[in-house]
């Protein structure tokens, strides 16, 4: 039988902004990605004292273990779901990898933020890149864990329901948005939301709405986190407006803010 999302699922996707998928992808398979990471990372996998920085960034990475980790019936069956069957393109890349080690340094990367999705005037400079009131260029936010993560783990804190206040915040903004640094500098100012913390075994997988407020954290656990968080990307911007038209489960989250 194959997998599908309840009514539960989807209407929590909306409201909160978010689902996790248990056993999206197989712990072999996250394996065999952390073992090609290793081989990049610059300390030694089986001398903690070597693990000096408390955040090392890798990608982008696309051997197979990666592309199979994003690309399984079970996301495919839900992405079909919250965004529309031929609405977006599959994960050719998990992108950036920000692996982090147990480290008493306070990493520099923890302030709250939304993911943007197309580029400013300086599209190499990532804080101009920009994010829009239709998500332009991007599906949804995942968190793909290829390490088990518990609560000392560093797991990303998730904003529940922030995608909503998001939404609020671009929609003045029009198709030019706002850039990655304006939407973080604005994010004090939205209402204190609850926190979810992404935990999960191996090959777990948080989708996530585009609008998402996260944020990472310090580790305090004993082994290092293997975590990716690449777009799903859409083949072309999102329809928010309009009565006569079934909206997807990301379009009705950005109606419910709007209204």
């Amino acid at each position: 039988m194959s997998y599908h999302l309840n009514k539960e699922e989807i209407q929590q996707f909306i409201q909160e902004g978010f689902i996790r998928i248990n056993n999206a992808f197989s712990a072999t398979t996250a394996h065999e990605a952390i073992n090609i990471l290793w081989t990049d990372i610059p300390f030694n996998r089986r001398d903690p004292k070597t693990w000096t920085q408390p955040v090392i960034r890798l990608g982008m990475y696309t051997n197979p273990p990666f592309i199979e980790s994003v690309n399984t019936p079970k996301l495919y069956n839900a992405f079909n779901q919250l965004i529309g069957e031929g609405k977006w393109l599959p994960c050719m890349s998990v992108g950036t990898f920000p692996i982090r080690f147990p480290s008493s340094e306070e990493p520099n990367d923890t302030g709250k933020h939304v993911d943007v999705s197309f580029p400013g005037t300086d599209p190499n400079n990532y804080f101009e890149w920009r994010a829009n009131i239709k998500s332009k260029g991007r599906a949804l936010l995942m968190l793909v864990l290829y390490s088990d993560v518990e609560e000392n783990d560093a797991p990303t804190i998730i904003y529940k329901s922030s995608h909503l206040d998001v939404a609020g915040l671009l929609n003045d903004y029009g198709d030019e948005g706002l850039s990655f640094m304006e939407i973080a500098n604005s994010i004090n100012n939205l209402p204190e939301r609850e926190t979810v913390l992404a935990t999960g075994k191996a090959g777990t997988v948080y989708l996530c709405h585009p609008f998402l407020v996260h944020s990472a954290q310090a580790h305090k656990g004993t082994e290092p986190k293997f975590m990716a968080q690449p777009p799903l990307l859409l083949k072309s911007e999102l329809r928010i407006e309009g009565n006569n038209t079934a909206f997807s489960p990301v379009e009705q989250a950005i109606r419910l803010a709007l209204k």
